[in-house]
């Protein structure tokens, strides 16, 4: 293209989704009580080496967040046993607070939607895309729960 810089076509800067696109999908985990976690220092506080049990979900546009990921984690949220805490951060949207997340789980390859339960700072439990794409909302929710009765009980013994 003659007069155009190539660098504004093909930027290699990741962009962020628009707010208005996607202030909805934020509200689908918010209104079970799930916190946002917007930047590195928030996810830091959360995921503390003493900071007890984590659900941290990294939300995402796709279909399966919408109709798997978030109904299971808003399912999985009513069973007696919880973790101390959950978190939520958006790929795409919070890109800083999502690359701290993926710092933490170091061993598990990068998954949007995906969602990780931490103990004390570190990853006990995840939940990739692909399983998420291959199950319901209700399966979904049963293994989030039998995940949240192995280490969150044991978490406040």
């Amino acid at each position: 293209m003659v007069g155009v810089d190539p660098k504004q076509v093909f930027s290699t800067t990741p962009s962020r989704y628009p707010e208005q696109l996607i202030a909805r999908m934020r509200e689908d985990l918010t209104q079970y009580g799930v916190q946002e976690a917007r930047t590195p220092e928030e996810v830091n506080r959360l995921l503390a080496p003493k900071g007890g049990t984590v659900l941290m979900v990294v939300n995402s546009v796709c279909g399966c967040a919408a109709g798997k990921a978030r109904p299971a984690v808003g399912l999985a949220l009513g069973h007696d046993t919880r973790p101390d805490t959950a978190a939520t951060v958006f790929a795409g949207a919070d890109l800083e607070a999502v690359a701290r997340v993926r710092e933490l789980l170091p061993s598990m390859a990068p998954s949007s939607p995906s969602i990780a339960l931490f103990r004390d700072g570190k990853p006990v439990f995840m939940l990739h895309r692909h399983q998420i794409e291959n199950s319901d909302a209700q399966n979904l929710a049963k293994l989030l729960t039998d995940a949240f009765d192995r280490y969150c009980v044991t978490a406040k013994q």
